[in-house]
């Protein structure tokens, strides 16, 4: 990029008033990062154009059902134009995008209330088609309004059947069903409708983001909250209102947890079961069946709402309104811990790692340290093995995974990391020593990413610990927080290096292939990073690094083939794969049409409600596992009722977990081959 062309990209579009930001000026700023420093960036060509166009239009509309064909034509225009736009700091297409995505969602309230004026019939014989892929987009208005007709009618059956498996007591009463069930979901239609108003503010950040996603799925653009709420994830002390959420099987937001010492819990009126119906921040109220998800989830983790009020639902039916404030807690979802499981005579350790923590703002606790706190807990009390849980662990601090994996191996590499000018850095443990050298499990799943996929190389490849579960997610990139401006209000997420194991190989796009692979349900369904199209490719370096890799004494092939014909001849195993046919037909392509009429409607809700009963009481199958509290923490829980109602629920979720069954059974295998 020439520096004339970088100085023009500066200076505001004159078609933009004194008082509104040029989102041309963002682009400019957010671009010259990327292609300063982003590992592999791209050019601002017509591939970006087309793949900005289309993506933008994706996520503004997802289901193809709030545009017409004749809009999305008339927008055309920009799709291999886009490029040239910004690089001529012209941004003035994006008026265009916004006005006729504003039409758009008036349109859609606007339908709603024709619908609701004319006669409703409840049956058709008409027929609804559901598919992963989008439809083609409506020709006019008129069809667009008969598709949401047709919609709607599904809903209501569907709300019908969903009220009994007593076929014929809801057939005798159907008319009156139907015609509630419509008032019901009309509101709900209407009520959504709030969430697809976008302001120009969220419109932009959502084009910004977009742009930042062509050169990899995880550049992005943060504003000042996006920013505090990722913090948040990768942080053991938030700053928190008090309670933890979650959705219920009726897609209600309820109190799952509430925090000892927090605001919500000196208010003395929040009860865990309690529905959350609306929160208001300063002059904004936001009904939760209305709003998106996002923006909730933004005032309850993002540091930028410090203060708000919540309107709650009791069981019993009692609404009430409370006001919260952010103070400074512990994350007891996000931290580390520990049990001891027993298998046959001997102990063995468990340490679940939810994410690679640390606290940013003050250094003071990092997943590193609370991981040796508690491997020193459980060689306190003599344990034979130990399993490292990293499962659904998304990543963080990458510095921590580098301090994890050197408790567990003595001072060598542990990466290469390298950036987009191919500089090379050596990531090395730089401590002699460990701080536990017995038999080790690591498990993994298609949601272990990044850090979690780094600590998982270096035990993998220096044969520290087997490996086990299923393939990672494949995201071997690093990412860094960067500031737009000097105003500091604005950030992008940059991809700046990618790492690779001490081998040279990467398990970028291809993710980690566990030593002994184990059944789990929805495994397929996991967002892998070979299914992004923007996703960095794999590639291999080639280097000569010197490190001690733990020999092979024979007892780790043996070890893994008897857990191969253990899981080939589990009874629950076998119910897994058997279930994952069921469920992956259901993912991976076009489901039958169901004619909208209520026996066919209710045979599909009862036959898939049946498949759901099943997953559910499969997942929740009890495994062989006998869990036993650590003795320093079951001396802790004597005095703290949250920590012990807490452990209560973790023995809950590890006694349901076949993985962890089948690492016991390694373990025990371990000892007894032990030459």
């Amino acid at each position: 990029m020439t520096k004339s062309l970088l100085a023009a990209l500066v200076f505001p579009f004159f078609l933009f008033g004194q008082t509104e930001k040029n989102p041309c000026e963002t682009v400019a700023k957010i671009n010259k990062l990327i292609q300063d420093f982003h590992y592999k960036p791209k050019p601002i060509d017509d591939s970006l154009s087309v793949y900005v166009f289309k993506t933008f239009l994706s996520r503004l509309d997802e289901d193809n059902r709030l545009f017409i064909a004749p809009e999305i034509k008339a927008l055309e225009k920009h799709q291999y134009q886009i490029d040239d736009y910004l690089n001529n700091n012209n941004c003035a297409f994006l008026t265009d995008f916004y006005s006729a995505y504003t039409k758009t969602t008036e349109r859609y309230k606007r339908l709603l209330e024709a619908i609701k004026k004319e006669p409703f019939p409840l049956s058709s014989n008409e027929q609804v088609q559901f598919s992963r892929k989008a439809f083609p987009y409506a020709k006019d208005e008129k069809e667009l309004q008969h598709l949401y007709k047709k919609r709607l009618l599904f809903n209501v059956l569907r709300e019908v059947a969903e009220l009994s498996t007593n076929k014929d007591s809801l057939t005798q009463h159907f008319d009156k069903l139907a015609n509630e069930s419509k008032d019901k979901v009309m509101e709900q239609y209407e009520c959504k409708s709030e969430s697809y108003v976008l302001t120009k503010s969220e419109f932009y950040s959502l084009f910004f983001s977009t742009f930042c996603s062509y050169f990899d799925p995880h550049t992005d653009y943060f504003s000042e909250s996006d920013k505090s709420s990722f913090y948040a994830t990768v942080s053991s002390d938030n700053m928190t209102f008090g309670f933890y959420m979650a959705m219920s099987d009726k897609d209600e937001m309820t109190v799952e947890e509430i925090i000892p010492g927090s605001s919500a819990y000196f208010s003395e009126k929040i009860d865990k079961g309690d529905q959350l119906l609306k929160v208001a921040h300063q002059n904004s109220e936001y009904h939760i069946a209305c709003s998106s998800l996002k923006k909730i989830e933004e005032i309850i983790n993002s540091k930028e709402y410090q203060e708000a009020d919540f309107t709650f639902r009791k069981k019993s039916g009692e609404i009430y309104s409370v006001r919260l404030r952010k103070k400074v807690m512990k994350d007891y979802q996000n931290n580390v811990y520990s049990f001891k499981l027993k298998k046959g005579e001997a102990y063995f350790g468990y340490i679940r790692i939810p994410s690679f923590y640390a606290t940013f703002e003050n250094g003071k606790s990092s997943v590193s340290n609370d991981v040796a706190k508690e491997v020193y807990k459980l060689k306190e009390d003599g344990v034979s093995g130990i399993i490292i849980d990293i499962q659904n662990n998304g990543g963080g601090s990458m510095e921590e995974a580098i301090r994890l994996s050197g408790l567990f191996i003595d001072v060598g590499p542990l990466a290469v990391m390298s950036d987009g000018k191919q500089k090379r850095e050596i990531l090395k443990d730089q401590n002699r020593g460990t701080i536990y050298n017995g038999p080790m499990i690591v498990m993994i799943n298609g949601f272990s990413a990044s850090a979690s996929e780094f600590f998982a190389n270096a035990m993998q490849d220096y044969n520290r610990a087997i490996i086990i579960g299923n393939r990672s997610l494949g995201k071997a990139s690093m990412q860094r927080i960067i500031p737009i401006d000097e105003e500091n209000q604005e950030f992008v997420k940059l991809t700046l290096e990618k790492f690779y194991r001490i081998t040279g190989k990467s398990n970028q796009y291809i993710g980690i292939t566990p030593d002994v692979e184990i059944p789990l349900l929805f495994d397929k369904q996991m967002p892998r990073e070979d299914s992004n199209k923007t996703a960095l490719k794999n590639d291999v370096l080639s280097v000569s690094l010197k490190y001690n890799r733990l020999p092979e004494d024979g007892s780790k092939s043996k070890v893994i083939q008897q857990s191969q014909i253990r899981i080939q001849n589990n009874v629950y195993a076998k119910q897994v794969i058997a279930l994952n046919n069921k469920i992956n037909p259901l993912y991976e392509g076009d489901l039958p049409p169901i004619t909208l009429q209520f026996s066919n409607v209710f045979e599909d809700v009862n036959k898939m409600n049946a498949l759901w009963k099943t997953i559910k009481e499969t997942g929740e199958t009890a495994q062989d596992i006998t869990i036993v509290q650590n003795s320093i923490d079951l001396e802790n829980q004597k005095f703290d009722e949250y920590l012990k109602s807490t452990n209560l629920e973790r023995s809950k979720e590890i006694q349901q977990n076949y993985h962890i069954a089948e690492a016991l059974n390694i373990l025990s295998d371990c000892l007894t081959l032990k030459p």
